[in-house]
């Protein structure tokens, strides 16, 4: 069972759901898209999976969801946000072990942007968005999975019309049926993440 923490950031309160191990070897902490929450198949999924493995995992709702609103504000108040509440729980104890932070689309930018902040010794990927559908005139996101220096996880859906990251020293791609929802084969997603994290173990 979880347990529900509202966290103070300098954007307003966020809320962080532990699903905590008995015997942790680390923890896992993953933000939402853009415009879900972490009701998201595939974050609930790892939730229920990942702390009988040893993983401490948390889903981490960012301030303007929390407060009921549907657009998320710029980038640095996301990542600033998300940093915010990775500091608090790790003060508290929250996050035993190694940290990988991560999230699904946009909250996998998020990770990525603050990996450096948060001290993460790995960033975990679902369906990272690489460019918007049909908009070649807009730059790549590439640059912010290419900036991060910890190993990487990148869980894409086969057919997601965002784009597949390519792999790169230190991170590897993992295709699942699916598109960019990865709802298609929620179990393969969590297959990618567990046996990935076992080499982190």
């Amino acid at each position: 069972m979880a347990t529900s923490l509202d966290v103070a950031t300098r954007h307003g309160v966020a809320r962080a759901h532990v699903h905590a191990a008995t015997a942790p070897v680390g923890a896992v902490v993953l933000g939402h898209g853009a415009g879900g929450g972490v009701q998201a198949p595939d974050l609930a999924a790892l939730a229920a999976a990942l702390p009988g493995l040893g993983w401490t995992t948390v889903l981490v709702e960012q301030p303007y969801r929390v407060a009921g609103r549907r657009v998320p504000p710029r980038a640095p108040v996301l990542d600033e946000a998300f940093a915010d509440v990775v500091t608090h729980l790790r003060a508290r104890g929250h996050l035993p072990g190694a940290l990988v932070v991560g999230g699904r689309s946009a909250g996998a930018r998020v990770a990525c942007r603050t990996a450096a902040a948060t001290r993460a010794d790995a960033v975990l990927c679902l369906a990272f968005p690489t460019r918007p559908p049909g908009r070649a005139d807009r730059p790549s996101r590439l640059p912010e999975l290419d900036a991060v220096t910890v190993a990487v996880l990148v869980v894409q859906g086969a057919t997601d019309p965002y784009g597949t990251p390519p792999a790169a020293p230190g991170r590897a791609v993992v295709t699942v049926p699916g598109d960019h929802a990865l709802r298609r084969d929620v179990p393969a997603v969590v297959a990618a993440v567990t046996d990935w994290l076992a080499g982190l173990a």
